[in-house]
């Protein structure tokens, strides 16, 4: 049978984690620099192609089929 640690060494697990942080300790506030970031870019980039597809769709509707709804023949 194996031997098991005895629970009272001061290296456990848990006098590690009852440490309190040093008050001294200090946050420092970074902040995020000016511009548009991925998260902005997608859906402006993704209207402005779905408005650019519609509008070659119509054209295309209306120089072969005379049924565009911007674009007459």
């Amino acid at each position: 049978m194996a031997r098991s640690r005895s629970r009272s060494s001061s290296s456990s697990p848990r006098s590690a984690s009852s440490r309190k942080p040093s008050a001294s300790a200090e946050v420092e506030v970074v902040e995020e620099s000016g511009g548009m970031g991925i998260d902005d870019g997608i859906p402006i980039i993704t209207t402005v192609l779905l408005i650019g597809a519609l509008l070659m769709v119509d054209y295309a509707l209306a120089t072969h089929y005379g049924a565009g709804f911007l674009f007459k023949p």
